[in-house]
């Protein structure tokens, strides 16, 4: 999505939809479609797709959603790898489309984001892609235009491997998880540019209070509370967009839809897991089955047997079931804010289901999960009101040891024995700055965090971490001895070796910024339309450092190249091309430069990415 800040709205009227469910497959036979009343699987090396407008009617109310060839989610597309596609793309709407290959690695005019990539597909006009395919594993595809992405312009990817995999299954779905809303996307965001906790229904209440005094005592209490207040914040902010809007798909279907996938008992399943929602994270679990983590971001990972996985925007997981006991399993995917689900079902036949769960208890931001650690262990006693341990299961993790993010104009001493009831909103966002550590970076204390000088006085930055850390062994928010075996990216290694093998020659530090009350996202303070671009050289290796200077999870996505995570010791993890931040994060990636032209590097959160948080990257000789 190009993220001009003067872009005109592109959705007209929206209305829910009559919407298609996923697809089954056999192995063998690869191409053997699983039975009626499943979308479009296309497949081959010469694709036609049409991008107009449908009715649907997702919540009892007809509306209009832009689609792709008629369904949505669009038809999934199976390619192959070493291939060469050829994919037509006409608009049969009356404004700009587009189509992005998320995480496929193509010439740069092929990326398909508007004023970076090409021009964008007129009303009428037509486009053809066209590339080699270098890579296999599970992808998808959507708009970069307007808020298109979010009524209903996207589809899966599939890619078959040149070479055996090294695990076996017998029956192969999708499983596309997405979110929709009756609103107009625009008027979405008019009401969080106005008001950003618009649809935050789950704040705290008078009975919180009071269970809180119960259990902390009054002073503490009231000093917690005083200090979300000075942020102008709420511990119950998880998501900008809730599911008093939002009504959660499984492949098309809302919860009542009951998407069903078959199997056999004995069969393994593998399940292409697709964050392809706008705004919305997913817990994803299944009752009664463990899932065997194969591959992340369509790239093979070591197996790792799990209970449950969180899916951040734009990431997708394939994992392995074995389904044995049950004639029937439930496919729960909860919202990271609890306030809704997408559900489906595996079963021997149609027209089963199995019990779907409660969502879990709505999770509290705890000033550690943001970085503020110190300030609630004052206020409460060294254990924050509703906070989640940092555990993984029963096991303690280095997500929470020391995840302080401290904010003030005082020192790092001072602030850490200062009382929440005594800091003022001058105190939270003024922070113990140096002298210039080296061009455009302030120095810090020891120890803590240095900050680009443009987040200084910066009206747009109401928040900054000061000693953040990797969390890569934090289930997260919500997920902390909840007594299933959650997946951190601790637990993910790539199947092969670093790609690459080089030392990075130089690193890039950047910040995800915000202000939460104006609705405002950048990094470094920066917003899209006044930042310059990002420019790397062609077939250099860099780091990239990435620290989360907000309350938020911002998926970051860079196109057109590899994210290689490593760990704290800068040892490659896992290669991915989505990476999620959590609040008061640093993490650190490295990428090779391996593509020329320009790219388009920004969070995932589609309102977010709307208002600034994206970068151009150009790779030049």
């Amino acid at each position: 999505m190009h993220c001009k800040t003067s872009r005109r709205t592109f959705v007209k009227g929206l209305a829910a939809g009559g919407v298609l469910a996923g697809f089954g497959l056999w192995r063998p036979p690869v191409w053997a479609l699983g039975g009626p009343a499943r979308p479009a699987l296309l497949s081959g090396s010469e694709f036609d797709l049409s991008i107009g407008e449908a009715p649907v009617n997702i919540t009892g109310k007809p509306r209009i959603a832009t689609v792709i060839n008629g369904s949505l989610p669009g038809p999934t597309l199976r390619w192959r790898e070493g291939d060469s596609v050829t994919l037509r793309v006409r608009n049969r709407l009356d404004e700009d489309t587009s189509l992005h290959w998320h995480g496929i690695l193509l010439p740069a005019n092929m990326d398909g984001v508007p004023g970076l990539s090409f021009d964008g597909i007129a009303p009428g006009g037509l486009y053809q892609y066209r590339f080699k395919v270098k890579q296999n594993g599970t992808y998808w595809y959507h708009s970069h235009s307007g808020f298109q992405e979010q009524t209903g312009v996207y589809g899966a990817l599939v890619i078959d491997p040149r070479e055996p995999e090294p695990f076996r299954y017998e029956r192969d779905y999708v499983v596309m998880l997405s979110d929709w809303t009756d609103e107009n996307p625009a008027r979405v965001l008019k009401k969080l540019e106005k008001q950003s906790g618009y649809y935050n229904f789950h704040k705290r209440t008078l009975g919180d209070f009071i269970g809180d005094v119960g259990e902390h005592g009054w002073a503490a209490t009231v000093a917690e509370r005083r200090a979300w207040a000075a942020m102008n914040m709420t511990p119950t902010d998880l998501a900008d967009v809730s599911g008093h809007t939002y009504t959660y798909l499984l492949n098309g279907r809302s919860p009542a839809g009951n998407w069903t996938g078959l199997f056999r008992p004995g069969e393994r399943v593998r399940l292409r897991l697709i964050n392809a929602a706008a705004m919305t994270y997913f817990d994803v679990r299944i009752p009664g089955l463990k899932m065997t983590v194969v591959a992340a971001d369509g790239q093979y990972v070591e197996p790792v047997s799990v209970d449950e996985l969180r899916i951040a925007v734009a990431e997708t997981y394939d994992v392995i079931v074995e389904p044995r006991d049950a004639e029937a399993y439930t496919l729960f995917a909860q919202s990271l804010d609890r306030t809704g689900y997408a559900r489906g079902t595996l079963a021997l036949r149609e027209g089963l289901e199995a019990p779907v769960p409660e969502p879990d208890p709505r999770p509290i931001l705890s000033m550690a999960d943001m970085g503020h650690g110190g300030m609630e262990h004052a206020a409460h006693g060294g254990r924050p009101a509703g906070a989640d341990h940092a555990g993984h299961g029963s096991t303690a993790h280095a997500g929470h040891d020391g995840a302080d993010m401290d904010h003030g104009g005082t020192s790092h001493g001072e602030m850490a024995g200062m009382h929440p009831m005594e800091m003022n909103h001058d105190d939270m966002a003024g922070m113990a700055h140096g002298a210039m550590e080296h061009a455009g970076t302030e120095r810090a204390a020891p120890g803590m965090q240095a900050h680009p000088a443009s987040e200084t006085g910066n009206p747009l930055v109401d928040m900054q971490t000061m000693t953040p850390t990797a969390k890569l062994g934090d289930p997260g928010i919500g997920l902390r001895d909840n007594g299933r075996r959650v997946l951190t990216y601790a637990d993910l290694r790539s199947a092969f070796a670093d790609p690459d093998g080089r030392e990075p020659g130089r690193t890039l530090e950047l910040h995800l910024t915000g202000h939460m009350e104006r609705f405002s996202w950048s990094f470094d303070g920066i917003p899209f339309a006044d930042a310059e671009p990002l420019r790397l050289k062609y077939g250099e290796r860099l780091r990239i450092v990435l620290v989360n200077d907000t309350m938020m999870t911002h998926p970051i996505h860079l196109h057109g190249m590899w994210s290689d995570l490593e760990d704290e010791q800068g040892n490659f993890l896992v290669r991915k091309h989505t990476l999620d931040m959590p609040p008061g994060s640093r993490r650190s990636y490295r990428v090779t430069a391996d593509a020329l032209g320009r790219w388009a590097y920004h969070c995932h959160l589609m309102f977010h990415m709307e208002t600034g948080m994206f970068r151009e990257v150009r790779v030049e000789e």
